[in-house]
């Protein structure tokens, strides 16, 4: 059943009155009603908004992982369940720029809570198109820079809406963002002097490879990694390779590395990990990013 039908039978079924909700409206600038015991109630979309959302929270917010750990992010759709969990939420966490196919058919079940668009501020109109290497790319966070943006978002959030504890967010999204700012600084370090081009798994790493300078090709030309590579699609980018001298091909951990060791058998070299960190659990932001630029470096290094 797809999502709009499924939304539309929950809004008939499901919906009740909230009165345990205190936010009402999409208004950041509500603010939440709350007493000494009380926390936001917080679910976040997907895996790496999870961790930006717990470092800026910690034990001041109770959140929640919407999709589960494992699920990839392209592939789901909410449940009856998890629409009741939506709606007892203060605020739902998302990534924005279409990565939550499902997140307009909230109006439908009338959600009174607030949806923070961690995008907000990073794909500005007034950016030169020079400056945004893919609209359709909605990997926004495997770029450092533009994940501070995103925890800074979530810090602002939380603070309208729980302005007694606004310092408390504020202070730890502070240090989180100092935390990103060395994870950038040593990408950009380690990469400065290396080749440009690799070969990536699917069209993930667009705003990583602008911040630093590189120049990202891909098996899969889609934002789904599920999608399917056409035999003329694996002769271009042997092809690419081949003439680039690309040693190394890219894979997922949540994809099957087939593809990825096809293309390296033809152009004798080997299959790495780079991770687009929607469906990590093992590690954290910060190591699973550091992993990545290891396995750049051994690529490109």
């Amino acid at each position: 059943m797809n999502i709009q039908i499924k939304f539309a039978i929950i809004a008939i079924a499901v919906i009740i009155p909230l009165s345990s909700i205190a936010v009402y409206g999409t208004d950041s600038n509500q603010q939440f009603t709350t007493t000494d015991s009380s926390k936001l109630q917080v679910i976040s979309s997907f895996y790496t908004l999870h961790e930006f959302s717990q470092n800026v929270g910690q034990e001041k917010v109770d959140i929640s992982l919407l999709v589960p750990v494992g699920v990839e992010p392209h592939d789901w759709g909410p449940t009856i369940k998890d629409v009741q969990r939506m709606q007892k939420s203060d605020l739902i966490i998302i990534n924005g720029i279409g990565f939550e196919n499902w997140v307009d058919n909230l109006k439908e079940i009338d959600y009174q809570g607030v949806i923070v668009d961690t995008s907000n501020g990073i794909l500005d109109k007034n950016l030169s198109k020079e400056q945004i290497p893919s609209f359709g790319d909605p990997h926004i966070w495997l770029n450092p820079i533009y994940a501070k943006i995103q925890v800074q978002n979530i810090a602002n959030a939380f603070s309208n809406l729980d302005p007694k504890n606004q310092e408390y967010y504020q202070s730890n999204a502070e240090k989180y963002i100092e935390e990103l700012e060395f994870l950038d600084l040593k990408i950009r370090n380690e990469l400065s002097n290396c080749n440009h081009d690799f070969v990536a798994f699917h069209d993930a790493f667009s705003y990583f490879a602008y911040e630093y300078n590189l120049n990202q090709h891909t098996i899969i030309s889609s934002n789904n990694p599920h999608a399917e590579a056409t035999a003329k699609t694996l002769e271009n980018v042997i092809s690419t390779a081949k003439e680039l001298n690309i040693k190394v091909i890219f894979s997922e951990e949540n994809v099957n590395p087939r593809t990825s060791q096809i293309i390296a058998n033809e152009i004798d070299g080997k299959v790495l990990v780079l991770s687009p960190l929607e469906v990590s659990s093992d590690g954290t932001y910060i190591s699973k990013m550091i992993e990545n630029l290891n396995n750049l470096k051994e690529a490109l290094c």
